[in-house]
């Protein structure tokens, strides 16, 4: 086995510290291998939102090895065919959007992993590859590495919360604000005491629970504060608006009349 085989953002949390990633939505294998370089813990690779394809996905994976940065995926949906080429690829663990129920919990759990507990179909070409091992070895690290991440952005996931952060091998909930706030009604944002009164209850929850929190945070400030909280995995920004701030601060200082 590699140094890959081992997943060193689940080593960070079985070791109980923070670890720090950014959201990928651009397709580029260049972004991530910068990113994975500058010494984020992990990329949040988004295909649910951004125009990444499997064969961009494939080679942004790529850029990880060799570095302890770890690729989480974010599918389109809660769908085992939707993760199962992902996971494939090389993927280290899948991100489940709008969970909403203890069944779909346990429908993402299951298309992570093999029979006899999960339901994942058998083909990793490049997954293996990841891991250093033969395909006929892959199945067992694969089952123990790999993580399947929900994401809890609906009030359904509220009311449910303490019934979903049960179901076995789910390994982070992770607690999307600005999804929240517009199952709520609110677009304008999670400020809202009733969004904020929801984040605290799934905060309570997925804490109690033993899984790993994750969530959002806008800036340092908020991310440290996160982690007093408890939280494990802290996104702290995008592709996209990391360019856009250092762009718009560039030319700010610069006189060009």
């Amino acid at each position: 086995m590699t140094a890959d085989s081992r997943s060193a953002l689940r080593a960070r949390l079985d070791a109980g510290k923070p670890s720090v990633g950014l959201i990928v939505s651009m397709p580029s294998a260049h972004t991530v291998q910068t990113l994975a370089r500058a010494g984020f813990d992990w990329v949040f690779i988004d295909m649910e939102h951004g125009p990444i394809d499997i064969g961009s996905l494939h080679a942004m994976l790529l850029a990880t090895q060799g570095t302890p940065c770890t690729p989480l995926v974010r599918v389109p949906w809660n769908v085992h065919w939707l993760a199962k080429p992902v996971l494939d690829a090389g993927a280290m663990g899948v991100i489940f959007p709008m969970i909403r129920s203890a069944e779909e919990a346990h429908a993402a759990a299951s298309a992570v992993r093999y029979p006899p507990s999960g339901e994942r179909g058998f083909g990793p070409f490049y997954g293996a590859l990841r891991f250093g091992v033969t395909m006929a070895e892959y199945a067992d690290p694969a089952d123990r590495e790999l993580m399947c991440v929900l994401l809890i952005e609906h009030r359904d996931a509220v009311e449910c919360i303490d019934d979903i952060v049960q179901v076995a091998g789910v390994d982070v909930c992770l607690i999307a604000p600005f999804d929240l706030a517009m199952s709520y009604g609110h677009r304008d944002g999670p400020d809202h005491p009733e969004v904020q009164a929801a984040i605290a209850r799934a905060e309570h929850a997925i804490l109690a629970s033993g899984k790993h929190l994750g969530g959002l945070a806008l800036d340092p400030k908020a991310a440290n504060a996160m982690i007093e909280r408890g939280y494990r995995l802290i996104l702290a920004g995008f592709d996209v608006g990391l360019l856009a701030g250092a762009s718009a601060d560039l030319l700010g200082r610069i006189q060009r009349g």
